[in-house]
């Protein structure tokens, strides 16, 4: 395959899958994803491979590979018109790039579960361990919940690997980018309190307000 690389280093331990699908992946991510969303993937990779491996939880690195490498991809533009959550259209990327390559209908289910719960946190930590993976590399990387969990070492070395330089105010645009167009799409979700900071004029749905004011006549 043209721009298939030699394996990867290890870095913190953990090293990228070599496999003919994971390096589709990163190609892919490389050439339509801004290179925020790239590091910032990989990372995630790479956090989750490592909280997985301190809660010994055997698991599938392709899958979890896959599913970090397209967990913000409905963040586009393209995608930014779809009138769907973001994690949909990007677990539905996924869905297809793996459908295409003759993927098991289990892998793909694993895969596009992980993205399209990574931002509903309570529920992916029960479920597959692929799934529970992704949301908490995601929630290291961006929430920086567990910080201490992992050595300092591991965490400098994937940093140094994949930077991520302003990253806290540059991510937060990304995701104001990716989901002001389609509001609507924030109800009961984290990404409404991005909104509420940075969209003036924004109005979160209520979910009491929502049933009070309801067809229903009692």
């Amino acid at each position: 395959m043209a721009g298939y690389e030699s394996p990867e280093p290890e870095v913190a331990g953990v090293r990228v899958p070599d496999t003919r699908l994971a390096a589709e992946a990163t190609e892919l991510v490389r050439e339509t994803a801004p290179e925020l969303i790239y590091h910032h993937s990989r990372r995630v990779y790479y956090f989750g491979a490592l909280r997985g491996r301190r809660r010994g939880l055997s698991y599938d690195p392709e899958l979890l590979y896959l599913g970090a490498m397209f967990h913000d991809l409905g963040l586009g533009e393209e995608y930014r018109n779809s009138g769907r959550r973001f994690e949909v259209d990007s677990a539905d990327e996924a869905r297809r790039f793996l459908a295409a390559r003759a993927v098991p209908e289990d892998s793909i289910r694993r895969v596009w579960t992980a993205i399209a719960l990574h931002t509903t946190p309570g529920i992916p930590e029960f479920m597959e361990p692929e799934v529970a993976l992704v949301t908490a590399g995601v929630e290291y990387d961006v929430l920086g919940l567990g910080y201490d969990s992992l050595d300092e070492a591991d965490r400098t070395a994937i940093v140094a690997r994949h930077p991520r330089p302003d990253f806290k105010r540059r991510i937060l645009a990304a995701f104001t980018e990716g989901v002001a167009p389609k509001p609507e799409t924030t109800f009961g979700n984290v990404k409404a309190d991005v909104l509420a900071h940075f969209v003036p004029g924004f109005t979160p749905g209520d979910f009491v307000t929502t049933i009070e004011e309801s067809a229903w006549p009692e």
